[in-house]
């Protein structure tokens, strides 16, 4: 039993290494704020900035959405995934580089 509580702790320790580098290395890393903010904002209703951000079931919800209920509805969810799309476009831009990093890119948060 206490190899494995050594083993957990390990494994512990890791992922909080792994994660601290990966917050002091902010500047360095691969942020996609600014492009997935105006992306939602611009394009929104076609998903493109869930694909940037590595969410492919949440883009092509979007586009389904978008297309074919958009169609079945005469445009009426069209609004509502616009008027998604432009909150969650506010929502990345105005986060800070770190807390942004920290929800959608390592805590992969899909929605808001």
């Amino acid at each position: 039993m206490s190899e494995e509580n050594n083993d957990f702790a390990q494994e512990a320790k890791e992922t909080v290494n792994e994660f601290a580098e990966g917050a002091k290395d902010l500047v360095g890393q691969d942020n996609k704020k600014v492009l997935a903010g105006v992306l939602a904002i611009i394009f929104g209703g076609f998903g493109v900035h869930k694909f940037i951000l590595g969410y492919n079931k949440e883009g092509v919800i979007l586009l389904i959405c978008t297309f074919i209920l958009g169609w079945i509805s005469c445009g009426m969810v069209n609004i509502v995934v616009l008027v998604i799309t432009v909150v969650e476009g506010i929502i990345y831009l105005t986060k800070s580089d770190k807390a942004f990093y920290n929800t959608y890119q390592v805590g992969r948060k899909p929605w808001f």
